[in-house]
Order: C-alpha cells, then sequence, then structure tokens
C-alpha cells in the first residue's frame, strides 16, 4: 500500500439532494453518475458520493448511522475578500451556515457551512 488517498467517497442516503448540493451549490461537475454513485471531477483525489445502501452486502457497518462531524473538506479561495464573497454565495445557494467568515490564529480566513447531510466543511485564504 502507497500512503496516498486516491478517492473520497461521501456516504449518504440522501444522494439526489446530496447530488445536486455538491454539482449546484460547490460547481463540481459530474462525470460519472450511477444513480446509487456520483464521481465528480476534481483536481488531485478522485471526489464522489455513494448511496450508503450500495454497501449493505459487503458489511454491515454500512448500516449504522453515523453521528456527529467525521471530516471536513476544505477549500481554498483566492484571497481573504474572496472567503467573505464565496460565503455569502454559498449561503444564497443553500448551503447551511455554520461559521461567517473570521480571522484564526494560524493565520487564515476561514468560514464554516454545512451540506445537506450536515457535514460541515470550510473554505479559508492565507491572511
Amino acid at each position: 500500500m502507497k500512503a496516498k488517498i486516491n478517492l473520497i467517497t461521501i456516504w449518504t442516503d440522501e444522494i439526489e439532494e446530496m447530488k445536486k448540493f455538491y454539482r449546484d451549490v460547490l460547481g463540481f461537475e459530474v462525470i460519472n453518475d450511477l444513480g446509487e454513485y456520483v464521481e465528480f471531477s476534481n483536481e488531485g483525489v478522485r471526489f464522489a458520493i455513494c448511496k450508503r445502501s450500495v454497501m449493505y452486502d459487503f458489511s454491515d457497518e454500512y448500516k449504522v448511522k453515523s453521528a456527529g462531524q467525521a471530516f471536513e473538506l476544505a477549500f481554498p479561495c483566492d484571497s481573504v475578500e474572496d472567503v467573505d464573497i464565496s460565503y455569502k454565495k454559498l449561503i444564497d445557494k443553500g448551503a447551511k451556515e455554520v461559521q461567517e467568515p473570521k480571522n484564526m490564529p494560524w493565520s487564515q480566513r476561514t468560514a464554516l457551512f454545512a451540506d445537506p447531510d450536515g457535514n460541515i466543511h470550510e473554505i479559508f485564504a492565507e491572511i
């Protein structure tokens, strides 16, 4: 095994709602839509969402509902001003507001929003 991530998949029970969010709100282009599995165009690591039930025959662990924040995706912005502008656009398009943009002690301006399943993600720029 190589210590290298090739694919990130978000498991969901609401595939259509999540597909619309990642396509229409975040702007990812769908490159493969198999109904219960959707892969998006992304530079570097492959990115997909998949209906949790697809894996039920492989392991009962996929039947266990997740609780709480298990991961975060972080999206870079071009500038501090871009963080503020992008956050407003995301909220206007339907992202759930979590934390408005603010300067953080690690020299970044960040803002937090959530997808339809409640996964919290970040946008950021270096200060």
